[in-house]
């Protein structure tokens, strides 16, 4: 079989800007590439890039409601959730479930709309 390896995974933003410097500061990543229409994040220690594609048409999930479905979500491991939710929310994010719903995960959204989870690790 051939060898396929993610390259990168792309988000659609209508402020890719914004959308870049905040994966960055909540991951602890750097900023590999800045452009008007294209920013990409470099996780700490490498690992796939996370890219912000500008996209002026964009509507953002409007998950849980079905309305405009969340297309896809990022998942993140953390080794407690006080400090990583607390980091998320200072950096704009939003709280939509906590893990009553679903131990093992919280769900959030970022400053653009997509979902994101916070995932313990264990």
């Amino acid at each position: 079989m051939a060898l396929i390896e993610l390259q990168l995974f792309a988000l659609d933003s209508p402020e890719p800007e914004r959308l870049g410097r905040f994966y960055a500061d909540l991951l602890g990543g750097e900023v590999t590439r800045a452009d008007d229409d294209w920013w990409e994040v470099t996780p700490p220690g490498g690992g796939v890039p996370l890219a912000i594609q500008w996209a002026r048409e964009f509507t953002p999930p409007t998950w849980p409601d079905p309305a405009v479905p969340m297309q896809a979500h990022l998942d993140f491991t953390v080794d407690s959730y006080d400090e990583a939710e607390a980091h998320a929310l200072s950096l704009g994010a939003r709280k939509v479930e906590g893990d009553e719903e679903h131990p093992g995960f919280r769900v959030y959204l970022d400053p653009t709309g997509h979902p994101f989870c916070l995932c313990l690790r264990g």
